[in-house]
């Protein structure tokens, strides 16, 4: 079957009016380095199509969407003052949150293996009502709506590993108990939240997991997380797919973040979660990109999360987390044990 790619040059024209992290650049390393390695020729590469208002607006309050999409026609601009747009961002914004949408349903359907979508603007931070944290839509919380509200699945998994808290995600789904959000990140951080303590409410109670990891978590604490509490998590929520909001600003070399992940960390947590989606959702797993804005290291990084995918083996990590992490993970599972019995 193999695996898409989802990548549009519309994705570059959205752009600051001066220099910003988040920059086309991000995207032209990724193919870059994708090109080099033989991986973009072997991939499908889907342009995909622009989200319609129901499907934003399924996620979005509607009146937001309309309000986003009509600001954007006064580009250049802000929603904040981290969150920019230009002439390109609308059809961007649109053709990242429908391709997102259309590459996972893809997956859903095995039409792929798996499934990578580059968007841009990313989207992990907007939430319901609002733009925020570089993102206007957020791409992976409408496919996984879209995934849920077509009667595809039953139940979808989100686990977010970008360095910042998916504020945005959580906002969409603390209520559902058809989704599972779970997110290890850096804290105290932007945005402020995703505490340990935040596990959802009324029917989404227990259905919502955050790793506050203070600066500094590496690979051994993040191959910990997946060992102790989220794969066993993962069998037990039993989901029908499993998406990957998949920020690289973990990594050691990032700009924004402080962790100390490395490419073969972000390779093992990828490889412990295949080896998991086969057991539980016949292997149905989609990656959508986040942050990442060293972009030599993001490249690299995603190079190796696909090359995992294809089969190729990591290294185990089994070294110990350091004491400070341990009692991260120890925390969160004291709040989800009444609900979950894989996670003691």
């Amino acid at each position: 079957m193999g695996f898409a790619i989802l990548y549009n040059d519309a994705f570059l024209e959205h752009h600051d009016v001066s220099h910003h992290p988040e920059c086309p650049e991000r995207l032209e390393a990724i193919r870059d380095v994708l090109t080099e390695s033989g991986l973009w020729s072997k991939a499908t590469i889907v342009e995909g199509r622009e989200a319609t208002r129901a499907e934003l607006a399924a996620n979005h309050a509607p009146e937001y969407v309309d309000r986003a999409l009509e600001h954007m026609r006064s580009a250049p601009g802000r929603f904040d003052a981290d969150t920019f747009f230009s002439e390109g961002s609308r059809l961007a914004s649109l053709l990242a949150a429908g391709g997102t949408v259309d590459m996972v349903a893809s997956v859903v359907e095995r039409t792929w293996d798996f499934g990578f979508a580059l968007p841009r603007p990313p989207g992990h931070h907007a939430t319901p009502t609002r733009a925020m944290g570089f993102c206007i839509f957020n791409n992976v919380a409408v496919a996984a709506r879209a995934a849920l509200d077509s009667g595809a699945v039953e139940r979808v998994l989100i686990f977010d590993w970008d360095v910042h808290h998916g504020n945005g995600t959580q906002d969409a789904f603390y209520e559902d108990e058809r989704v599972m959000y779970v997110s290890t990140h850096q804290w105290p951080f932007y945005p402020g939240s995703g505490l340990s303590e935040e596990v959802g409410h009324g029917a989404g109670q227990g259905y919502t997991m955050n790793f506050p990891f203070p600066p500094g978590a590496g690979d051994e604490e993040y191959a910990f997380v997946m060992r102790e509490a989220i794969l066993p998590l993962m069998q037990e929520f039993d989901p029908g797919l499993v998406l990957v909001s998949a920020g690289f600003d973990a990594h050691r070399d990032d700009l924004l973040g402080s962790m100390r992940l490395s490419d073969d960390g972000y390779a093992a947590m990828t490889g412990m979660l295949h080896v998991a989606a086969k057991q539980t959702c016949g292997g149905r797993l989609a990656f959508v990109l986040e942050g990442g804005y060293n972009v030599e290291a993001q490249a690299l990084s995603i190079e190796a999360v696909i090359r995992t995918m294809l089969g190729r083996e990591c290294e185990t990590i089994e070294d110990p987390p350091r004491e400070t992490y341990r009692k991260v993970v120890d925390r969160t599972r004291q709040q989800l044990r009444s609900r979950w019995k894989a996670i003691f």
